[in-house]
């Protein structure tokens, strides 16, 4: 059975992030906030990676195309929050948070939980941001076809 293109490269996305994170992790970087921001790159990789796959085979509709996209950087953000909680968990739940850069994205003392639906907000609005512009990218390079 083959797998829809969005599920595999959203769990390219995820695999992409999670390798990255736990390598900056490893390295003691964890706590350089913009080093944390380059995981968007993952994301359009998978995204990119999808239209292309669509556009490959004939599929050119707009529509469609940002559909396949949405669900395929939604898929990567979802799994990877099931893989932050997993590992946040794994490494002593709201205590491994607390010890999370406070430069990142929060005050105060913040649970596995509220990390978690922040960071899922955060990534829902950038897939949206990513999926948007990847396909104006490929709307206008095909515009004349």
């Amino acid at each position: 059975m083959k797998l829809p293109k969005e599920l595999v490269n959203g769990g390219i996305i995820f695999i992409g992030i999670g390798v990255y994170f736990l390598l900056i992790d490893a390295l003691g970087f964890a706590d350089l906030f913009y080093l944390r921001l380059l995981n968007v790159f993952f994301v359009f990789y998978g995204v990119n990676r999808t239209i292309e796959t669509n556009i490959t085979e004939g599929k050119k509709n707009f529509v469609d195309n940002a559909v396949s996209a949405m669900i395929t950087s939604l898929v990567g953000v979802f799994l990877s929050i099931i893989g932050l909680v997993t590992y946040s968990y794994m490494n002593g739940g709201d205590s491994y948070v607390k010890s999370l850069p406070k430069t990142f994205l929060f005050g105060g003392n913040p649970s596995v939980n509220t990390y978690s639906i922040c960071l899922l907000f955060e990534g829902i609005a950038s897939s949206v941001i990513v999926t948007m512009l990847l396909m104006l990218y490929w709307n206008n390079r095909h515009a004349t076809d």
